[in-house]
């Protein structure tokens, strides 16, 4: 395993042991983040987002695979199964991630995953019904910021 392959297998073996500060370590202090819900994060709402995410998610389990390393950074496929706070529904959401490493640290990281799948689970008829426009998409884009936010001004 090469240096990239180890950072990323530290970083998902850390969310899996739901150990805050050790996936937060694995971040450059310029990363960004980004993914359907939330988008162009900075390295210190990327670290309170995952913060949020693991104190919020009690139930959540987290499974990754297929950690493949490139010149200068890493692919990995992870899944995480949660219930949805907001409506107390069960998720199973596939997600597939490719990091840009630089100094043995995440300097960019970018999840992908079906929006209007991961919506209909959590959302359920709202989800299978408006999961596709950009309206739910736009709306919940700006729930999620606006929790991340309260959250950093009461954590941070």
């Amino acid at each position: 395993m090469n240096a990239n392959q180890e950072l990323i297998t530290k970083f998902y073996t850390a969310f899996k042991n739901k150990d805050v500060a050790g996936m937060q370590d694995c971040y450059s202090d310029q990363a960004t983040f980004s993914d359907p819900v939330f988008t162009d994060l900075n390295a210190a709402q990327v670290r309170a987002m995952w913060a949020m995410l693991i104190k919020s998610g009690k139930d959540m389990h987290v499974e990754f695979s297929a950690v493949k390393a490139t010149e200068n950074g890493a692919t990995a496929h992870w899944d995480a199964h949660y219930t949805f706070s907001a409506t107390g529904r069960k998720v199973w959401n596939q997600i597939d991630a490719q990091f840009l490493i630089e100094d043995g640290k995440i300097v960019q990281h970018r999840d992908h995953f079906d929006f209007y799948t991961w919506s209909k689970q959590s959302l359920g008829l709202t989800g299978k019904l408006l999961g596709w426009t950009s309206f739910l998409r736009n709306k919940v884009k700006k729930q999620a910021s606006d929790k991340l936010a309260a959250y950093m001004s009461k954590n941070y």
